[in-house]
């Protein structure tokens, strides 16, 4: 029996219903930017695999530390104990993190990564004595699938079935240059008729919202708003984390730094599952008692394993490396000449760039998950590049090491398929 065969028998694939897609495509091996299938097919690997991958796949340079790991510390619980990698990470991430971040809280993924930023922003204001039990988010973010990312997500097709078991959350819009004024008085009427703990946010680009993009200067209002009104603010760096706005984080856009920080995805270069909850002292020192009911009893059994500390930390290296600076800096400018040669093309509708993600909206009106949008999936599988359609976008977030003769073929994809749609 074949893989895709054997798969069918035990397993349940995320965001799948599988009576429509019964079939998953079978990955036998990876290297750099390629997959290739169990038939020996190869396909360009243009979003990363889910914007994890960003050194490339099967990097030796990170396999070698992390191989070379595991013969030393595999795993120790991180409840009362701590081990070298992940001090070193430690030491390495603050280095790079805005400087009013100084304290981190290790999970497992992204989506734990938002719950702890909520359940710090929540618990900040209740050892203070004081009760704060609503949130403000954007109109449709996503933040994860555990309960409170869930609730501090906007888009029901990830959601629907949950709503009614939600924390309290109000919704505003993102801004765009055009609606500040807007957004303010919405949020002085929010903290007028709620008390606010906190505002958890993607910074500059909404991911899951189809790499929707908004405007800087409006969140620098909003979270000026914050500050002065003792809103904590957790920026949700899962996505825009580790280089691909052009900086290191999409928070080294803005002045006003956020409170609380979640990575994950591109944290371990996508060779482990973990993740991170940064914070400032100032958040910490809320939880610093002799009262032991103040401290945050959250905890995961893999949190700080040593082996993702180790990928990290290599990853890490190599994004502050000159040549992954240079790559981030050539795939921009490769992004800007073909945003030039496609924005006019009939077929498309706007289209937009930060960094290495770009993005563009087909002049088609499709929705998230339906034939249209898979026809175009099938059609790039078909020709061996590997993006993955949100509804009537196409995106890229390719992997820092992917060629120009790849980027271009990618290119030349979306290209042809434009003819299909």
């Amino acid at each position: 029996m074949t893989l895709k065969e054997r798969d069918k028998k035990h397993l349940w694939h995320p965001l799948t219903q599988h009576k429509l897609h019964p079939e998953a495509i079978a990955i036998s091996k990876a290297k750099g930017c390629v997959l290739t299938d169990e038939d020996g097919k190869e396909y360009l690997d243009a979003i990363a695999s889910w914007y994890t991958c960003m050194y490339g796949h099967c990097n030796e340079y990170i396999t070698n530390r992390v191989s070379a790991q595991m013969q030393q510390l595999d795993q120790v619980v991180f409840s009362g104990f701590t081990h070298e990698p992940a001090v070193k990470l430690s030491e390495a991430l603050i280095q790079v993190l805005p400087k009013n971040q100084n304290k981190l809280f290790f999970s497992d993924n992204g989506s734990t990564s938002v719950e702890i930023g909520i359940k710090m922003a929540l618990q900040f204001h209740f050892n203070q004595g004081k009760t704060c039990n609503t949130l403000i988010a954007f109109e449709d973010g996503f933040h994860g699938d555990t309960f409170g990312a869930m609730s501090v997500s906007g888009l029901s097709v990830y959601n629907g079935p949950f709503e009614e078991f939600f924390l309290n959350v109000k919704r505003i819009p993102t801004p765009n240059g055009t609606n500040h004024d807007t957004i303010i008085n919405s949020l002085r009427n929010i903290i007028k008729n709620h008390k606010v703990a906190g505002f958890v946010y993607e910074p500059l680009v909404q991911g899951a919202a189809a790499m929707k993009m908004h405007d800087g200067e409006g969140l620098e209002l909003i979270l000026k708003f914050c500050k002065e009104n003792n809103i904590v603010t957790v920026a949700d760096e899962v996505m825009t984390g580790f280089g691909k706005t052009g900086k290191h984080f999409a928070s080294d856009y803005m002045e006003i730094k956020p409170d609380i920080m979640c990575l994950s995805k591109a944290l371990t270069a996508g060779l482990l599952p973990m993740a991170i909850t940064s914070c400032s002292q100032g958040v910490y020192d809320a939880f610093y008692s002799d009262d032991i009911g103040k401290g945050l009893f959250h905890g995961h059994t893999y949190s700080a394993n040593p082996l993702a500390c180790t990928a990290a930390l290599a990853g890490l290296e190599l994004l502050q490396s000159e040549d992954m600076q240079k790559n981030i800096k050539r795939i921009t400018a490769s992004h800007e000449a073909f945003n030039l040669r496609i924005k006019q093309h009939p077929k498309v509708k706007s289209t937009r760039q930060r960094g290495v993600i770009f993005a563009l909206d087909l002049n088609t009106e499709m929705s998230r998950y339906g034939n249209l949008r898979d026809k175009l999936f099938q059609f790039f599988m078909e020709q061996g590049v590997f993006l993955r359609p949100l509804g009537n976008t196409i995106y890229i977030q390719a992997p820092y090491v992917i060629s120009n003769a790849q980027l271009e073929k990618v290119y030349q994809t979306i290209e042809e398929a434009l003819s299909i749609v």
